[in-house]
């Protein structure tokens, strides 16, 4: 398994740049390769709360994946944690 945390720009469907910070693993399961984790947004607005499908996650050093939210929750009445699905090959 592969692990990356720190620094990350999620890039919402309308093109908009959210910084924050991500924790990603790739796992396997049934023979199949994936990866995901979590995204904490530095800041959250209606968009962020529905983000979904067409979204893209960059690393440091221009590494880019596809992800899509599977789920957010609440941590702090200022903060969320997006849990993330990613296609396609890991950025890390």
């Amino acid at each position: 398994m592969t692990t990356y945390s720190g620094p990350a720009r999620l890039t919402l469907a309308d093109g908009t740049l959210v910084s924050g910070m991500a924790s990603l693993s790739t796992h396997q399961r049934g023979g199949i390769n994936g990866w995901g984790g979590t995204f904490r947004p530095d800041q959250i607005s209606p968009a962020v709360r529905e983000a979904a499908d067409g979204l893209s996650l960059e690393l440091p050093y221009d590494q880019i994946g596809t992800v899509a939210v599977t789920g957010v929750r609440r941590l702090l009445a200022t903060q969320i944690l997006m849990s993330i699905t990613g296609t396609g090959p890991a950025p890390f």
